[in-house]
């Protein structure tokens, strides 16, 4: 038996820790490269290096804690149904419910309260707070977190997010301070804390009270006798948590969100955006990953006018064109070796698809004809009564119309990690296997040339920052496989999406009506579209300038098009968010590892439907 290392010793005292302290003996811990995460009782905190420095094993306790709090403290199907809709209001609100959940952990423990400072000291280092030189460019939902954070413990923000702070501290203390004082009188009862952060929403004019969304009659009655510290382990189960900022770790998603909320709330959004609260959402830069937000389909404008402020440096690349051949090959054979383990199950997936569709393929025979080819299988009752009269049969082409499938795979940075290197190499096996059946397949990615808007800004700030000025970041659109190009020749390719630096932010919209462009032009009597993606569109340049929901409105009218008008049949594929809200055809997984099967199912159903 090898040795155990100090790193695993470390593992299992800290996975003990969170356990008690979450009371939640089936919690398991795992460290990550990426961004911490928990899904449901499945928790990932940042890997320390193996000499375990104090500062890196802080940071790691800081995220166990932060979690198992959460578990312990936190009630995910009460939250879900007391937060608004709206994508600034949301993220404020999960915010404010984080710092409840980590005060209150913080206040009974100096050790807890001191791993908590040094997480939040790692959440701070890529969040825009700290980088912010006007009100503006202030993430509402990290200062009030902050704040929230100070009332509650009586712990001053750190240095890092001083100047952000100071640029919003008064004129939220104007408006809502008695509702933040208020908050340090119901930290232990999550129902009326949540209440009283709705007031607090209110009076910063991020939500409309009429438009809170209310609790139901049917659920009051079996909350009210809920503690706290109990567990609602039906609502942690199959919930994807990944994101970044004070605990914002909240499942996003309930179906309820679009039946509470009506059509008056696409006014709103513009409205409270362009008062200079907004959040557009951060960048998912050095691990950290952006807030995806998720709204219902309530707040599209007919009226929409979504623009590009410059299209001069957009770019539509082969995946050969950004790297060398000889990197491709390394990073295929990385990808290769990441998902060894992973590659026999969806092949006999893959194989399973390929047994459906070649069996539609085949050939059939109507029997009993007066003519065609005589039916030998038969002519034993000929024998036995020579009055029955000879039985002939004729072959039929079972109807498969030609058919083309595009894979459009989000390239976003929050897909790091096992997201993406599942999602490259299940394209990979689907394009072999349809290939195998006479389907082609095209892979395409989509992403940015750089964070915070690259030479697009730079040409909006040279002429004297014109309001409203559209998207604002150079849009990069990856061609991994061409339709009418060999797997065999486009093999390399994918290892592409393994190439640090590649995965930037995301302008979904746009990217599906280029997928959706090529697509159209093809000659196939069928076309099918599958987008993989792990949430809504998130460009900090371009959400900081215009709504909130600019983008995010953008996709809908771009969905809705395809999906209304268009011949392209159009399925998704959401991982850890809820993508139903957007496609009327849609799959929401919580771990990466179902993607492969998922793949192939939704694309079983769509050849087996009439």
């Amino acid at each position: 038996m090898a040795q155990e290392t100090p790193l695993d010793r470390f593992k299992t005292v800290l996975g003990g820790a969170t356990r008690a302290l979450a009371r939640e003996p089936e919690v398991e811990l795992a460290f990550t490269a990426d961004a911490p995460s928990q899904s449901g009782k499945h928790i990932k905190v940042p890997l320390p290096a193996r000499t375990l420095p104090a500062d890196q094993v802080a940071e790691a306790r800081g995220f166990a804690d932060g979690f198992a709090l959460r578990l312990r403290h936190h009630d995910v199907a009460l939250h879900t149904r007391q937060a608004p809709n709206e994508a600034v209001a949301r993220a404020v609100f999960d915010a404010v419910e984080g710092a409840r959940v980590e005060a209150i952990g913080a206040r009974g423990y100096a050790g807890i309260r001191d791993n908590l400072a040094t997480a939040l000291d790692a959440k701070l280092r890529t969040d825009p707070i700290t980088r912010a030189r006007t009100r503006d460019e202030v993430p509402l939902s990290t200062a009030l977190a902050l704040m929230v954070r100070e009332r509650l413990t009586g712990a001053e923000a750190p240095a890092a997010a001083a100047p952000g702070m100071a640029l919003v501290r008064d004129w939220i203390e104007d408006r809502a301070g008695p509702d933040l004082d208020a908050l340090a009188m119901a930290i232990d009862d999550q129902r009326a804390f949540a209440t009283l952060a709705t007031r607090l929403l209110e009076d910063l004019e991020l939500v409309e009270g009429d438009m809170v969304p209310e609790e139901s009659d049917e659920g009051g009655a079996e909350d009210e006798g809920t503690d706290d510290s109990e567990q609602t382990d039906e609502s942690d189960e199959g919930e994807g948590q990944t994101e970044q900022g004070e605990g914002e770790i909240e499942a996003r998603g309930s179906d309820s969100d679009a039946e509470q909320q009506d059509g008056e709330g696409s006014e709103r959004e513009e409205d409270d955006f362009d008062e200079g609260d907004g959040e557009p959402g951060d960048e998912g830069q050095d691990g950290m990953l952006p807030v995806r937000p998720n709204r219902p389909f309530s707040d599209l404008s007919p009226q929409f006018d979504y623009k590009a402020y410059t299209n001069a440096h957009d770019e539509v690349i082969a995946a050969t064109d950004l790297c060398d051949a000889d990197e491709l090959v390394r990073l295929r054979s990385y990808l290769d070796q990441q998902l060894v383990h992973l590659q026999g199950a969806v092949t006999k997936l893959a194989n399973r698809l390929q047994r459906r569709l070649m069996a539609q393929q085949n050939r059939s025979w109507d029997f009993d004809q007066e003519e065609g080819i005589l039916d030998a299988a038969r002519l034993a009752r000929i024998v036995v009564n020579p009055t029955l009269s000879l039985s002939y049969k004729i072959e039929r082409e079972t109807e498969f119309r030609d058919t083309v499938v595009t894979l459009l795979i989000d390239n976003s940075g929050s897909m790091r990690g096992r997201p993406i290197s599942i999602a490259a190499i299940s394209a990979d096996i689907l394009a072999r296997t349809l290939e195998r059946c006479g389907v082609k397949v095209e892979i395409l990615g989509f992403t940015t040339r750089a964070w915070k808007g690259g030479q697009s800004r730079e040409s909006w700030l040279a002429a004297g920052r014109p309001p409203q000025p559209g998207r604002l970041n150079d849009i990069r659109h990856i061609v991994y496989k061409k339709a009418d190009e060999p797997w065999r020749r486009a093999k390399a390719n994918l290892g592409l999406m393994m190439r640090e630096g590649l995965l930037k932010e995301n302008i979904d919209g746009e990217a599906l009506l280029w997928a959706h462009s090529r697509l159209i032009a093809r000659p196939e009597e069928r076309k099918i579209m599958m987008v993989i993606s792990d949430g809504a569109p998130v460009d900090d340049s371009t959400l900081s300038v215009n709504s909130g929901s600019y983008l995010e409105r953008h996709l809908r009218q771009v969905i809705g098009w395809i999906e209304g008008r268009s011949p392209v049949e159009l399925v998704a594929i959401g991982i850890g968010h809820d993508v139903t809200r957007y496609y009327q055809r849609a799959v929401t997984i919580m771990d990466a590892e179902q993607l492969g099967g998922t793949i192939i199912e939704q694309l079983a159903a769509l050849f087996d439907t009439p």
